[in-house]
């Protein structure tokens, strides 16, 4: 067999290659490939990264090794770190690629964590799976699944890109809350969605607004509701403070009076 290859049977008796590289005592698995040749190509490829000055934006298509692993390896040559994703790590930060000019750039707070889960992407969301759940990465952040950049959550400089802490402004922690403007003055809008959208009502804090979707969810269930509404968590609020603003709402006839 050519250097850094080996012959492996799938379970249908057909015969492919597996292609490996070993650095710094560190056996990287490269990949599988139809063929003996593509396979010690990638093999090839592989020594050349490690020896060259070749940035990961220099990837070509034409490479029989794949992207994730030129990333991977270009990272261990620079850094001396071997992470089984497509990290390449800065000094504060890391980048996250998905191409040469696609990436995510994250705080190396979270470099444990994406070092050992690979990101996902689906119609615009990202995902990682964990314990065998797909989890949006912004959960990370306190932000729901249902949040809508530039209403819920801001990224302050702009780049969507980079999801380090500090560019990420959570607007709208809850569910059924938005934030709005009247006359310079912030108010909370809270609404659920039933078969539509039915405004529960205008608050003066997110709190109150979050303490209402609550209850009109109570009462929805009440009524005989079987939606599966996510209900909110208010931290920092003791239980009898939780019970004086929950009493004091009043949640509107249109809800109330529902038929299910």
């Amino acid at each position: 067999m050519l250097p850094g290859v080996f012959k492996a049977v799938k379970k249908d008796g057909t015969i492919y290659y597996r292609s490996s590289f070993t650095c710094n005592n560190k056996h990287i698995s490269l990949g599988s490939f139809p063929s003996e040749w593509e396979a010690h190509t990638a093999y090839m490829e592989s020594v050349n990264i490690m020896r060259s000055h070749c940035h990961v934006k220099d990837y070509s298509p034409v490479y029989a090794i794949s992207f994730e692993k030129y990333v991977i390896l270009i990272n261990l040559r620079e850094n001396g770190i071997y992470f089984k994703t497509p990290i390449f790590l800065k000094q504060t930060y890391f980048y996250y690629y998905f191409a040469p000019n696609d990436y995510l750039i994250f705080d190396t707070d979270d470099l444990f964590y994406y070092s050992s889960h690979k990101i996902m992407r689906r119609k615009g969301h990202l995902f990682v799976a964990d314990y065998g759940m797909q989890v949006n990465i912004l959960s990370r952040y306190g932000i729901k699944n249902h949040a809508v950049a530039g209403r819920d959550y801001v990224f302050k400089n702009g780049d969507f890109s980079d999801f380090r802490y500090e560019n990420i402004e959570v607007i709208n922690p809850y569910y059924g809350v938005s934030l709005f403007f009247e006359e310079g003055r912030e108010l909370y809008k809270a609404k659920i969605h039933v078969n539509g959208d039915f405004s529960i009502g205008i608050y003066s804090s997110d709190v109150e607004a979050a303490i209402a979707y609550n209850k009109a969810v109570d009462v929805l269930r009440k009524n005989g509701s079987h939606k599966n509404y996510a209900t909110n968590y208010i931290d920092g609020i003791s239980p009898r403070k939780y019970a004086e603003i929950y009493s004091e709402i009043k949640i509107p006839k249109s809800i109330q009076e529902y038929e299910l």
